[in-house]
């Protein structure tokens, strides 16, 4: 028996439609049950619960063999009321671990992001890392997964670039120089390796770092983005101090704003790895960025 969190987010999504599509009926902790049958098939078995209260995992976890965490909370994200990037991150993923070790599990896959290092205290990065280090320790079978930024039908990395370059009147504010390097993936690709992750108990152990076909910078991906809404704007480059200070003006404001502070943490490192990193682990070819956006467009 599996159980996945997250399962209404955006791996989430991908990853129960392969498993129920491979004949599996995943078992999935939602928090609003009635939204949760609306963009989910219906051969799977919902759990009302919330990693952010431990006494809704009891049920959840029962009788399950695997749990398969995509529930962190993304820099894209922002947080609101109890959902912080700590609470989701840190606090949520121990008291997953702890009710998964309670329930008896035996395995747990965790989906996290490439990158993932030791910060400074309070970063969002500090509390990716924490989170692994939880796991990494929780004396289960456990492997985790790090993809770079992923791309596919509902990202809020791209769906938040597109927003920003719809609306800003005349010029694309850029975060840094521009030239940082990204390798992205398409979802269903990471639902792939995490396919087999779950099928394969020689994945514990490991952590596995992915990335696309393709490395572009921050600025070929706007250009990317522009060429297929067909708006063409300039791109201006800021000091990253007036950048943080506009991110945190529209997360201030904005239900959904296109850039967060945390996510402007993702452009203090390179975004890449390996460009044979899927074929390297996981013996196939992942798709292109640039074949993605010409079949399917933005999204």
């Amino acid at each position: 028996m599996i159980l996945v969190t997250g399962a209404t987010g955006f791996v989430g999504r991908a990853l129960i439609e392969r498993l129920v599509n491979e004949g599996e009926r995943p078992r999935c902790l939602v928090r609003d049950e009635a939204k949760a049958r609306q963009v989910l098939p219906a051969a799977v078995d919902l759990v009302t619960g919330n990693i952010l209260h431990p006494e809704t995992l009891a049920p959840a976890c029962a009788d399950i063999d695997i749990v398969v965490d995509s529930s962190f909370m993304t820099a894209e994200l922002k947080p609101h009321g109890e959902e912080t990037y700590y609470n989701v991150n840190v606090s949520g993923t121990a008291n997953l671990v702890d009710a998964a070790k309670r329930a008896g599990v035996s395995r747990f896959v965790a989906v996290s992001g490439l990158g993932t290092k030791p910060d400074k205290p309070g970063t969002y990065m500090q509390g990716r890392y924490l989170a692994e280090e939880t796991i990494r320790g929780s004396g289960l079978g456990w492997s985790i997964i790090q993809p770079s930024i992923q791309f596919g039908s509902g990202s809020a990395f791209f769906k938040g670039l597109a927003d920003l370059i719809r609306t800003v009147p005349v010029a694309v504010p850029v975060a840094g120089s521009g030239k940082e390097p990204f390798q992205p993936i398409w979802v269903e690709d990471v639902a792939t390796c995490l396919i087999k992750m779950i099928r394969d108990p020689s994945c514990d152990g490991h952590v596995y770092v992915v990335g696309g076909p393709e490395i572009f910078t921050y600025n070929q991906i706007l250009d990317l983005l522009m060429d297929r809404l067909n708006i063409h704007k300039l791109k201006v480059p800021g000091p990253r101090p007036f950048v943080w200070l506009g991110a945190a003006m529209m997360q201030a404001v904005l239900p959904r704003p296109p850039i967060t502070t945390a996510a402007l943490e993702l452009f203090k490192f390179p975004n890449t790895t390996d460009i044979d990193s899927v074929q390297k682990s996981f013996g196939f070819q992942p798709s292109s960025l640039r074949t993605y956006l010409a079949e399917h467009g933005v999204g």
